[in-house]
Order: C-alpha cells, then structure tokens, then sequence
C-alpha cells in the first residue's frame, strides 16, 4: 500500500502524522510512505530522519494526496485539502464530525473510507487513539487557564496555589475521564482547590480514592453545575460523548453569575464545546471574552507541544495503521472490531451513528457495507 503523510495547515498545527520510526515499521512490511517536505518540522523531524527511516519526499500535498491509498493525518482535513481527496481513498485521522457540517458533506461528496481516531473504541468502552491527547490538553488545561488568570491576560489576578495567608484558586472541572482526571491533577499539583463533577457515580468513587485532599469529587446535575461554576475562577470543559456532540453544561446565563476575570477553558471544543458560548479558537488568537468571562477555545491544544504530541499519538495509532496497510481497510474492519467502530463514512454513506444523528442523516450501519 501507498501511505501518505501531508503536512498539517491548520493554523499553528505542528504535529505530523506520524515519526520516522513509524515510517521505518510501515516499509518493514513492505509499504511505501510518501511524505510531504517539511512535514515533520514542527515536531523536530526533518526531512533527512524520514529519508532515514525509508520514506520518499514529495514537494507537494497534492502529489501526496495524488499518489497515497491511504492517508494519515492529526487534524481533520480543511476546505483547502477537500478538492485533494479522492474516491475510495483511506484517510485515518481525527474527523470529529458531527461538530462539523460542512466537512461531513465533503467527505460524503468526496466518496472517501473515513476511519476516524475519535471512534475507535476497545471493549472497555475506551478510545485508545483519543486518550493520548486527551492526556496532553488535560494537562494543559490548568496550565492555560493560570496563564489566563494572570492580570495582565485579562485575568482575575490569582495565583492558582496562592502562598501561605492567602486562599487558593479554585478550579471546577467538567467531567471526570481521561481529561479532566489529568487536569484535576495538575491543578492540584499546582495547589488549587479544585472540584471534579461528572454524573457517573462509580467513576467519582474512583477519583475520590486516588486523587490528593484538596480535590473534592460532586455529582454533575444543573444545580451543582450552575452552584460550582458561579463560585469559580478557572472551568475547565472536559466531558466527551464518543463520536457525538458534546453536551451544553454552561449556559450563557451562568456567565453572568460568574466572578469577572474568571477563565472557561473548553477541552471539548472539538466535538462542539460544553459552554454555550463556545467558538473555536486558535493558538494565534486563543480567547475571546463574554460578560466578563475570558474564553480559552483552542480546538487543538495538543498542537502547542507537537514534539510530545506526535510521539505520543504515534504510539496509539501505528498499531491500527500497519492493520490497515497489511489488510485493506474492509478486512481490517471486518476481523477488529475496535477499528469497526472507527469507521464513520465509506462511499459517501455515514455509518457512525452519532455523526448521522448530529445532522438528521441517513445511518448505514458498518455491516452493510464490508
């Protein structure tokens, strides 16, 4: 099989596909990678490490996208990359589609086998292809949101951990998966005073039992919600409803509740955010502010650390990538049900329920078409 690597354009996005050692495991099995010049720049890859590794260098993402059966992405494409996709082509990249319309028609127009990190889902009910950057924006979270508390950023003018005689901040997070369990730590490491809501109660027993004193675990309905955001100076969004829109917990009215100065950080602003007031925002312009609330809205936080990112995203998805390349994409499908849930477009039909609900589509279900 042809692989391809492109170079991401989204706006300050530097991660890449996938490392030279992964590079290196595809053409072990007799695979061809294409990758674009420059593509791993921002990561700290240059192009002679890929060489290295095996791969071929092209000038061009259209030469890449020309010539590759599949292609291997971070980000979802964007308008400028949808003329490049062609039918039956395998793009295996985070989509996040049901917050996105216009992508979704696309790649329905596009015909392309769309399989989509997001989705892919192990038995247990986890999403090994999300996990490892919902571990990075976790634990960058507080790390933005102390930066945004700053007075001179806007911000409240607290110190997250505050200093002997003086309270700390304190910090709500919004779920309690792998985001928000990595934010709850960082921010208590910082020596916030911090509360985690989330309406399972098993999962609050969990949390409860290994997280530090200063976290406080409170079951998630409209009342807490509204009762813990008011009394915040940092939210962190961080609940996550697998392949689906993310569900609205603050409303603007909360907003005006809220102390000024105080920081919403919306980890789910992917999947369509968790504050009513979300927009996407990028690194270059990362806030916007609502009644006095200042707004942090990246949609891809993990892209400010692209070194650790993109090693780390390697790890999780060349296992299902080298799947893919040695048995095509409908037996991959077929015999690994992890990757059977990943798949959420093919032939322009959408079979993954939650995108197909986000916009009152037709569902296929996957069965039907391998």
């Amino acid at each position: 099989m042809i692989i391809g690597l492109p170079k991401e354009i989204k706006t300050n996005e530097n991660r890449v596909g996938m490392v030279p050692v992964g590079v290196q495991t595809l053409r072990s099995f007799g695979h061809t990678v294409l990758v674009e010049t420059k593509a791993g720049i921002g990561s700290g890859f240059d192009d002679a490490a890929y060489i290295k590794a095996g791969a071929k260098i092209v000038k061009t993402a259209k030469e890449v996208y020309a010539k590759a059966d599949m292609i291997i992405k971070v980000k979802e494409p964007i308008k400028q990359e949808y003329a490049l996709i062609h039918r039956d082509q395998i793009l295996f990249t985070y989509f996040h589609f049901a917050a996105n319309k216009d992508l979704t028609q696309a790649m329905m127009k596009a015909q392309a086998v769309c399989i989509a990190y997001e989705t892919v889902q192990k038995p247990d009910r986890s999403l090994p292809l999300l996990i490892p950057m919902s571990e990075v924006a976790g634990r960058m979270a507080p790390q933005e949101g102390a930066k945004y508390l700053e007075h001179a950023m806007g911000g409240r003018g607290m110190l997250l951990g505050g200093v002997p005689g003086t309270e700390p901040a304190d910090v709500v997070v919004l779920g309690g998966g792998i985001v928000g369990t990595n934010a709850a730590k960082i921010a208590a490491g910082f020596g916030a005073r911090v509360s985690i809501l989330d309406n399972n109660l098993y999962r609050l027993r969990q949390l409860d039992d290994i997280m530090p004193k200063n976290v406080v675990t409170i079951m998630s309905n409209p009342y807490n919600v509204e009762k813990a955001v008011t009394n915040a100076d940092l939210v962190i969004g961080s609940v996550l409803i697998p392949g689906a829109k993310a569900p609205k917990l603050v409303t603007r009215a909360m907003l005006k509740g809220m102390k000024r100065g105080a920081v919403l950080v919306d980890v789910a602003v992917d999947q369509g955010g968790c504050f009513e007031t979300t927009k996407a925002t990028t690194h270059e312009n990362p806030i916007y502010v609502i009644d006095g609330v200042i707004h942090y809205c990246v949609a891809n936080m993990p892209g400010a650390v692209p070194m650790t990112s993109t090693l780390a995203l390697t790890n999780a998805t060349l296992p299902y990538a080298v799947e893919i390349a040695n048995k095509g994409w409908e037996k991959a499908v077929q015999t690994n049900d992890e990757l059977k849930l990943g798949l959420n477009m093919v032939d322009g039909l959408i079979t993954y329920k939650g995108v197909a609900d986000a916009f009152g589509y037709k569902h296929t279900p996957v069965e039907t078409v391998v």
